[in-house]
């Protein structure tokens, strides 16, 4: 397994667990981070003994505090422009084949929050704080923020931490929508990967054609995402995964699926 200047990779069965390994910077979300997690995501996508990601920080301060701001507190307009060109974490996780969780264990503020948007479920424990606070630095979130989270918990609730940069609990987060599960902080990593592993016990070319399709649902208008979702769900039945499932169902057995 690749090694990273930032990033921790540990393995738990059919699930590859990314830790960001900052704790001394409450694992701010530099470059190096950045160009890290693109790298490890190439470095999995192809592995087909991992079918599910988690994403977390190191230590139990922070998942992701927010950008680095010392990288670019003197940045011109066009340089900034320049590093948010090419492939940008964010994105790449959203589309990424695989599905991805984050494991929040802490602050998830700014970029942090963006990360974890990203991401295809999150999971909080109950002493994790949420916000996009960039506003009180003059700027606006830059990794999706502004579009992800009207998406994910509406334009009311986005207008108010945006606009406002206040920072929110993680039962108000779940009350929002920003969080999907909150654990206690003791519970979360177990908590999370008994989720994870359940996942990962399910065929993954079926969890490609959901998350696909699911996805769809937020960027497609109703009419053309049900003909998206027929489509995927029409290419199920080319999978020997489809076969061995509806044999192991009507033979009342546990389903070993390959992603064939």
């Amino acid at each position: 397994m690749s090694t990273y200047e930032t990033l921790l990779v540990d393995r738990d069965g059919a699930v590859a667990i990314l830790t960001i390994n900052r704790p001394e910077k409450r694992n701010a979300l530099s470059g190096q981070v950045r160009a890290d997690l693109i790298a490890a995501l190439d470095d999995l996508r192809d592995d087909d003994s991992v079918r599910v990601l988690v994403i977390t920080g190191a230590g139990d301060k922070a998942f992701v505090a927010g950008a680095d701001i010392a990288e670019f507190a003197d940045r011109t307009p066009l340089e900034q422009r320049a590093v948010m060109t090419g492939r940008r974490v964010f994105d790449e996780i959203a589309a990424y084949p695989k599905p991805v969780i984050a494991m929040i264990n802490g602050f998830c503020l700014g970029g942090g929050c963006e990360l974890a948007l990203g991401c295809d479920v999150r999971i909080a424990a109950d002493s994790a704080r949420f916000g996009q606070p960039e506003i009180n630095l003059g700027i606006i979130p830059g990794g999706g923020g502004t579009q992800r989270l009207p998406r994910v918990v509406g334009m009311g609730q986005a207008m108010r931490l945006v606009l406002s940069g206040e920072l929110i609990d993680a039962a108000e987060a779940l009350r929002i929508g920003l969080a999907d599960v909150v654990h206690p902080a003791a519970d979360l990593r177990e908590r999370t990967l008994e989720f994870a592993r359940g996942m990962a016990a399910k065929s993954p070319v079926a969890l490609r054609m959901a998350k696909s399709a699911v996805r769809a649902a937020a960027e497609m208008p109703l009419a053309a995402g049900l003909q998206y979702e027929t489509e995927l769900f029409v290419t199920c039945f080319a999978s020997d995964d489809k076969r061995e499932g509806v044999a192991a169902f009507l033979e009342k057995r546990a389903a070993e699926f390959t992603g064939r």
